[in-house]
């Protein structure tokens, strides 16, 4: 449909809508998108669809969080909504600004019982930033602890702190259960579909904007890879029309030429599908295959363009660290992926795609930059499902030096809910880690809720301290906020490690008579070898002992003595937190079937010749 308006400029698509879907990790986001897409008929009720339809990704399922964003659409009362479901983790900021340039507007949800968070704070101040129309959504209204009027008064306060415009405060505001697929406008008057969710998505989401007599101009935001079609790149078409076997060039963020290429395929979002079409127009998103060298960020336009479409600057990375080939006398048994190119080539690809990572090949190790724990844990936990081994360093934030020759580090805003007896060890804990608490309020059924600024050096490993001081209650979310002056020296780990001093295959009767030394990080029965770390010390200092170590065997029998030996139950690992866990002369070794903590250095002699040294001083 071809709207002419005065100025000359041409609506095309004015029945397509480009609308993101953001929010704090854990809110509803892709179970609402699920409950769309059932009501709009785009899923129909015969057909089987997972739970969280749009998180694709084994790790994503496994977490229950969105790591990627994607795309879908739906067709209600005569138009194409497009719906990106973007994630609402912090690490994975790179994905939610780039898939915000190419949409109109945003539906804001937040949970009715906690209320924005920083993730909220963070997508928010993205999509305002942009001028895109709000929506908000307060959902979950359903639950027994829902304060959904104290809740829409946060909501206005965080829209006010973030200097949103009087447009944009005049957002509309509906309340819904997408677990249970409703939505209404009027608390007082529930309903039992999304009707009203649609509604004010075509009421309030303006029409796509796009010039069709132009050239054809497309801002890539999304790749993939696919083993058919090759790389895969999604974006909005700026301007143009975009068909299969035209010739394009594409050009970086700077206006330089990266390729030149032809269009093999050009593909659209029908539901959940994919479906190849003949042509796609300006306004709609669109998905094309044919092109090489292009990568997130690039612009794909017509020879004749030679001005890239503009692209969101990316916060920098804050946390990196050192990838190793794995050097243990075990490497090699678990995966097929070992070598130090193997490792590189895959960090590369990683890094065309992931913007939001950065790779530097350091000769001995490649030193990765990323956001945060979790976004360079999901990294290691993909390549380790791929086949991949490698040794991880302890993590290490990245300094800046200021004008006047300071060290500034980065610090994070962390906003804290926990039940009130626990809110003094943890005001103690922070502060230890050189936290300065911000605020601290009651939010009512027996919660405390307490901000803190606090340096992300301090924040490294403290989670599962956290879960443990707080029962398990406690919830704990970080967004970045700034770089300010270095905080000083903080305390490190205090307990020693327990290192095997032989190879072979661990015994319960050694596991069983070193529980007064210390906790074990493994159980019987696992091949262990010299160097690895087997357990937490008790004391300060690292002690090596023998886990391999059997019962002797005697012709004498006594009472009691071939009682089944019982050990307590190992502590488990998991990725993020053995690497939290580690300290600078210490590795991770990484497996397709293992996680092992192990020292850098096997041999005891070479231990005593290299010091534990601070790694912490790493400059970006």
């Amino acid at each position: 449909m071809l709207k002419l308006k005065d100025e000359g400029f041409i609506l095309m698509n004015s029945k397509i809508k480009n609308i993101a879907i953001i929010a704090h990790v854990d809110h509803g986001k892709t179970t609402l998108i699920d409950s769309l897409l059932k009501q709009s008929g785009e899923v129909k009720e015969y057909q089987e669809m997972n739970v969280r339809a749009m998180d694709s990704n084994d790790i994503e399922r496994e977490r229950g969080i969105t790591i990627l964003a994607k795309c879908t659409s739906i067709h209600w009362d005569g138009y194409k909504i497009n719906i990106v479901d973007t994630p609402g983790h912090a690490d994975f900021g790179g994905e939610v600004e780039r898939i915000l340039s190419m949409v109109d507007g945003a539906i804001i949800l937040v949970d009715a019982a906690e209320g924005p968070l920083p993730q909220t704070k963070f997508v928010l101040t993205k999509a305002l930033a942009l001028n895109l129309k709000p929506i908000v959504v307060i959902n979950k209204v359903d639950r027994a602890d829902a304060r959904v009027s104290e809740v829409l008064d946060e909501i206005y306060e965080l829209f006010l702190t973030l200097n949103a415009t009087d447009e944009q405060l005049n957002f509309k505001v509906l309340y819904a259960s997408g677990r249970n697929g409703w939505s209404t406008t009027d608390l007082n008057n529930p309903t039992n579909n999304l009707n009203s969710l649609f509604e004010t998505v075509l009421e309030e989401i303006p029409d796509s904007k796009s010039n069709i007599e132009e050239p054809f101009k497309m801002l890539n935001v999304i790749l993939e890879v696919d083993p058919f079609l090759g790389v895969l790149l999604t974006g909005k078409v700026e301007s143009g029309v975009l068909k299969p076997n035209m010739s394009v060039k594409v050009l970086d963020l700077n206006g330089n030429l990266v390729e030149n290429g032809r269009i093999t395929k050009v593909l659209t979002f029908e539901g959940l599908n994919r479906v190849a079409v003949d042509e796609v127009k300006a306004g709609d998103i669109a998905i094309l295959a044919g092109l090489k060298k292009a990568t997130v960020t690039h612009t794909v336009c017509d020879p004749v363009i030679s001005e890239p479409i503009k692209s969101t600057p990316v916060d920098p990375p804050t946390m990196s660290i050192n990838l190793y080939v794995n050097d243990s006398p075990f490497a090699g048994q678990d995966g097929k992926k070992c070598t130090s190119r193997m490792i590189g080539d895959r960090l590369e690809k990683e890094a065309e795609k992931n913007i939001a990572l950065k790779v530097k090949n350091k000769g001995e190790y490649f030193e990765v930059s990323g956001r945060g724990e979790l976004h360079l844990g999901i990294l290691i936990e993909t390549m380790r499902r791929e086949g991949f081994e490698m040794g991880i360093s302890k993590p290490n934030v990245i300094l800046k030096r200021s004008e006047s020759n300071k060290i500034l580090e980065p610090f994070e805003e962390v906003l804290v809910d926990c039940d009130d007896p626990y809110s003094g060890v943890v005001i103690e804990k922070m502060t230890k880690r050189k936290a300065a608490m911000q605020e601290m309020f009651q939010t009512g059924m027996g919660k405390t809720r307490i901000i803190f600024k606090a340096p992300t050096r301090g924040l490294i490993g403290y989670h599962s301290e956290f879960l443990t001081d707080t029962r398990g209650t406690g919830i704990m979310n970080r967004s970045f906020l700034c770089y300010d002056d270095y905080a000083g020296e903080l305390p490190g780990r205090t307990n020693g490690v327990l290192i095997s001093n032989d190879v072979g295959q661990s015994t319960a009767y050694s596991l069983f008579n070193l529980e007064d030394r210390g906790e074990m990080l493994i159980s019987p029965g696992e091949q262990v070898y010299r160097g690895m770390i087997v357990g937490e010390h008790s004391k300060e200092n690292d002690l090596e002992v023998n886990v391999v170590k059997g019962k002797a065997l005697t012709n004498m029998r006594a009472s009691g003595k071939d009682d089944a030996v019982k050990c307590k139950p190992c502590r488990l690992l998991t990725i993020e937190s053995a690497i939290t866990y580690i300290e600078s002369d210490e590795l991770l070794e990484i497996t397709p079937n293992h996680i092992r903590l192990r020292k850098k250095y096997l041999d005891p002699n070479e231990r005593k010749k290299h010091s534990r040294q601070n790694n912490d001083m790493v400059f970006g």
